[in-house]
């Protein structure tokens, strides 16, 4: 069985543009914000 308190006590993960808290799962590969990702592709 997996230890939960590894995932439980991860940080919460920010976007490297904003500051603003990513809401994904730890594991992402996402490291900007909704939407900081869509001001980039204007």
């Amino acid at each position: 069985m997996m230890n939960l308190e590894f995932y439980r006590n991860l940080p919460k993960k920010e976007c490297r543009e904003c500051g603003c808290e990513i809401k994904e799962q730890h594991e992402s590969y996402l490291y900007e914000c909704e939407h900081c990702m869509r001001s980039q592709e204007e």
